[in-house]
């Protein structure tokens, strides 16, 4: 069984909007439509059984609604193949609250943003929301590093990451993008082996894009500056396969969860990348969807 952990889906009256601008900001190109419909049918593509929806609030008064809707969503989603985690935001109030009630509901875990949040990771509102999960037993899925969207300052950046894991110790911490979007070698250096699960969102091969994204991006490709030796060099390249290879095995292959960013990502080019890894076939099942299961209470 493949489980996609980070995923993205939009209510339907939006999707199209929404997409095509954060396609502007970023210029990436979308592999779906943004919705829970064009989702299902990229995980049939891919041969992916479940898929982790990812909420991102922008704004403390979306708490009550998004999280309202996914609640009242789950088994239609479900149907689909999609298990939506909830959102939190660092200025909501009552976030002990709104934890508790959605752990009471089967909610398996929370996403937090800080780049899309305009908050430090390490800032005591998002410090507090971390720890309320961990104790909630939610799992917490954080963005990790820079975002391609939102340049100039890194709001989860690893030392932040390193201040919660010292100071708040949580027991279910996903770091998306591999730990630290564009950061890798640090993640390497300071990250890897620490209690903490990978995501592999974003992390690996060319970026796909057919545009440029807006004006002012430091993401902006410059031509040239692309060395057939390190094509990590290139704004528009991930990690190479080796260099994402060798760190699932730094980190440790029992805490690496399979994840595209789709729609930002082509769930099927992912599925299709990692199978060319020198993974064993017992790593290749753990990192696909055994770690997931198991981080998850599937098993």
């Amino acid at each position: 069984m493949i489980i996609d952990f980070h995923t993205h889906v939009f209510p339907d009256k939006i999707a199209d909007k929404t997409i095509e601008v954060l396609s502007s900001v970023s210029g990436i190109r979308p592999s779906s439509d943004g919705t829970a419909r064009g989702l299902s049918r990229s995980m049939q593509r891919a041969g992916i059984s479940l898929s982790i929806n990812l909420p991102v609030l922008t704004r403390p008064e979306q708490t009550d609604k998004v999280n309202d809707s996914l609640i009242q969503s789950q088994d239609e989603m479900l149907q689909m193949g999609i298990l939506s985690f909830g959102g939190m935001h660092p200025g909501y109030a009552q976030y002990r609250d709104k934890l508790r009630m959605l752990a009471a509901n089967g909610v398996k875990g929370i996403k937090l943003h800080p780049a899309y949040q305009r908050t430090d990771l390490d800032e005591p509102a998002m410090m507090r929301i971390i720890d309320a999960a961990s104790e909630c037993g939610l799992v917490t899925l954080l963005h990790a590093g820079l975002d391609i969207g939102i340049p100039g300052h890194d709001y989860s950046s690893i030392p932040m990451i390193l201040r919660i894991l010292e100071e708040v110790r949580p027991q279910k911490l996903v770091l998306a993008h591999m730990g630290g979007w564009k950061n890798w070698k640090a993640v390497g250096t300071y990250i890897a082996g620490a209690d903490v699960w990978l995501d592999t969102a974003f992390a690996m091969g060319r970026i796909d894009t057919d545009h440029s994204p807006s004006e002012g991006s430091q993401w902006l490709p410059q031509p040239g500056c692309v060395s057939e030796n390190d094509p990590e060099q290139d704004d528009y390249y991930n990690m190479t396969a080796d260099s994402f290879y060798t760190l699932c095995k730094k980190h440790g292959t029992d805490r690496i969860l399979f994840g595209t960013d789709c729609p930002w990502a082509d769930q099927k080019a992912y599925v299709d990348a990692f199978g060319t890894l020198p993974f064993t076939q017992e790593e290749q099942a753990s990192i696909l969807g055994g770690n997931a299961a198991s981080l998850l209470n599937m098993l």
